[in-house]
């Protein structure tokens, strides 16, 4: 639904980065897939379940993923 979201925190070298994957659209939502060797996927997903956008992290790089849902009252409608 409009409004999730994840952040994803990993390890840059020394540094950290915060990447986010948010859901843009009404209908929309954010999914976390583990993916074979090493991999984590987080895709916006439309309700047919086409990706629209995609990130992938080496999961041995993630420090930290945190959702987000969206509010249960649709105030960002």
């Amino acid at each position: 639904m409009k409004g999730d979201k994840v952040e994803i925190i990993i390890d840059a070298g020394g540094t950290s980065r915060t990447y986010e994957v948010e859901a843009t659209k009404a209908g929309r939502r954010v999914e976390v897939a583990n993916q074979r060797g090493g991999v984590v996927e987080v895709s916006e997903v439309t309700r047919s379940g086409t990706a629209v956008r995609t990130a992938r992290f080496m999961s041995s790089r993630i420090l930290a993923l945190v959702e987000h849902p969206a509010d249960a009252d649709g105030a960002d409608d």
